[in-house]
């Protein structure tokens, strides 16, 4: 029998690709100042800046949303996302949201004062700009090999234990939770294992701390933990994931990933005077109570993507899918990140540009050189993105300048995959003849998304 790892769905409705020219792309990359966020869709031919939001819905779901209960209040379609939310998350109480940068805002409007100090695994840039919004500073404690891309380990999403404990004693004070990202997002979208959850949660205890868990990619760390850790291989995926979950306090979820829809996000938690002020909360900036700034439409399309993301042979197809790209681009000598993640691969473009300094961040080099030569689109998570000043107005680097290929769920196929691969290989060929890139308008926020650069030397 083959062992080839086919999708295991039938793609029944098509979108158009409008095939661009090189002389287009960097024409439009001018106007877009060099950076891709400001490119429009048509604009782009794969698409793998984020995959929030972006997945495929199943014809369940289109069904789903033709029966929406728009009701203001108590709504049908609620009703039934609360029942498969309660199951998976383990909580009894289901708050919705907008997305998931909503619940963040939410929750840490509430929790979260001046000089608070939040340790994580590793805060994802929506969730640390949450935190210092209300006053708070994120802190991330991820495993020394998080930080080393060529090192492989099963779970290289984990805390490290002993730097929290050591962080507790010393702020326990200023510490109103502990947070863990599943997975990891941050550190090259790496798994936490159900062992190092289990011990954060066991620290938590011994300060009396509440354990946040933000949940987006639950089922594909869960399946993570059924493939790679020893004990779970005769769990099913649904089991280990809601016992991952019983461990949180409190989750945060978007929708937009693991419930395959493209909008929505939930608040869980059983701390029915916390929920009180959230409710409270909820109504002046989202809405009541049962739908949370959601159409009920999608209300619906969420519970029934929730039921469909464990399906195990689709998160086989999902984490092979990364797998294999990632097994193409270190074939190739590219330095991708290893082992593969869940939902995207991570190129360091550090290694990649090593004759690019990081002042000129050679990860906006890399995304809008491959951008220009073949209309791919991803995002730079490193020097620009989690990069910041001191008081002089000096740059602040993280660990790692990691730029991220996300996929849309059940969106594209290995044909399009493979012609990734191939324009990075090239790229990455040709890489001395890139140049560095500079600040034209640096936004205070999230830099990422809104400034735009102008690229160094002769263009």
């Amino acid at each position: 029998m083959s062992t080839v790892l086919f999708e295991p769905f039938r793609i029944k409705v098509v979108e158009p690709i409008r095939i661009s020219s090189k002389e287009e792309r960097f024409e439009w990359m001018k106007q877009a100042g060099f950076n891709v966020f400001n490119l429009t869709a048509e604009q782009v031919m794969i698409d793998l800046l984020t995959d929030s939001g972006t997945s495929a819905m199943s014809h369940d779901q289109w069904a789903a949303l033709q029966s929406g209960d728009e009701s203001y209040a108590g709504s049908k379609s609620f009703l039934e996302l609360e029942e498969v939310a309660k199951d998976i998350f383990q909580k009894d109480i289901i708050i919705p949201v907008h997305q998931g940068r909503a619940a963040e805002h939410l929750l840490f409007s509430v929790l979260v004062s001046e000089g608070d100090m939040i340790p994580s695994n590793g805060h994802f840039d929506t969730t640390g700009a949450n935190i210092e919004d209300n006053g708070g500073e994120p802190i991330n404690l991820p495993l020394e090999a998080a930080s080393k891309i060529s090192v492989s380990h099963p779970f290289k999403g984990n805390m490290d234990i002993e730097k929290l404990r050591v962080f507790l004693t010393d702020n326990g004070s200023k510490v109103p939770f502990v947070m863990l990202t599943i997975s990891n997002n941050t550190g090259g979208g790496q798994p936490v294992s159900l062992e190092n959850i289990e011990a954060v949660h066991a620290v938590c205890q011994e300060f009396s701390k509440e354990l946040v868990i933000d949940a987006c990619r639950f089922a594909e760390n869960a399946h993570f933990i059924k493939k790679r850790e020893k004990g779970y291989e005769e769990l099913s995926t649904k089991e280990i994931a809601q016992k991952v979950l019983s461990l949180a306090s409190i989750i945060t979820f978007s929708g937009k990933k693991d419930a395959l829809v493209n909008i929505g996000g939930l608040l869980c938690l059983n701390n029915e005077e916390l929920a009180e002020k959230l409710k409270n909360r909820l109504i002046v900036t989202e809405g009541f109570a049962t739908y949370g700034g959601l159409a009920g439409r999608d209300l619906a399309a969420m519970a029934q993507g929730l039921r469909e993301v464990l399906d195990e042979r689709y998160l086989d197809y999902r984490l092979r899918t990364i797998e294999w790209s990632v097994e193409r681009l270190y074939e190739r000598k590219v330095p991708v990140m290893i082992p593969a993640g869940g939902h995207a691969f991570y190129l360091d473009s550090k290694s990649f540009f090593p004759h690019i300094p990081p002042e000129h961040f050679p990860g906006i080099a890399l995304v809008a050189e491959l951008y220009m030569r073949a209309g791919v689109r991803a995002v730079e998570l490193g020097n620009v993105a989690f990069g910041k000043r001191d008081s002089l107005g000096n740059n602040i680097f993280p660990p790692l300048d990691l730029v991220r290929f996300a996929f849309p769920r059940r969106v594209y196929t290995q044909a399009h995959i493979e012609y990734v691969a191939d324009s990075i290989t090239e790229l990455y060929e040709e890489r001395e003849s890139v140049q560095g890139y500079a600040f034209e308008h640096e936004a205070p926020v999230m830099r990422h998304f809104r400034s735009t650069f102008r690229p160094l030397g002769s263009m």
